[in-house]
């Protein structure tokens, strides 16, 4: 964190070069951040170019209470927010999935169904739920970060993150295909 406020420092004194080293930083897990928040890698790369645009821009507002990350994030979700409510609802993928040459293509097979199938369960639940459980799981943020990003407390995050896992769970035990799953799936 000291070393983005340095960065950042040296941007407000005109240096370009410390706003490049910033984009660099962050410029792949945010893209990554889009990228599962609406499903279009073109979306989600012009949406990450807009975001550190508008983050430059911006950068007086900064008050370094709050992690330069989680700042980001916030300006990220609120624009991939803005996006799909322009648009139709989406397919979201919750995770990237590699193998390695061990697993057999049956092995690889029912790995790829069991997160198509999450990915498709994880859609349905309302945004709020769904929103936090990415954020989560996804980019691995802490509590008070996604608090951060979302501007809500912490302790709302944790109770919207528990309430996601369960409806989850309901959702995955009441559906054909998952009871099978239910049991092979930590939600």
């Amino acid at each position: 964190m000291q070393e983005d406020l340095t960065l950042i420092e040296q941007v407000r004194k005109g240096e370009q070069e410390a706003y490049s080293e910033l984009v660099n930083k962050y410029k792949n897990r945010l893209y990554i951040f889009l990228l599962r928040m609406l499903d279009q890698a073109q979306d989600a790369h012009d949406l990450t170019q807009e975001v550190f645009i508008k983050a430059y821009y911006q950068l007086n507002t900064f008050n370094g209470t709050s992690q330069f990350s989680t700042w980001l994030y916030r300006i990220a979700y609120n624009r991939a927010i803005d996006e799909l409510r322009r648009r139709k609802p989406v397919h979201v993928p919750l995770y990237d999935m590699e193998f390695t040459d061990d697993e057999s293509p049956e092995d690889i097979c029912l790995a790829k169904e069991r997160a198509t199938f999450l990915h498709k369960q994880v859609m349905t639940l309302p945004e709020n739920y769904r929103t936090v459980l990415l954020l989560r799981h996804t980019q691995e943020l802490s509590y008070k970060q996604i608090g951060e990003v979302l501007d809500i407390p912490p302790d709302t995050v944790q109770v919207r993150l528990y309430r996601a896992r369960k409806k989850l769970r309901e959702i995955i035990a009441a559906s054909e295909e998952g009871g099978s799953l239910h049991e092979m799936l930590d939600v």
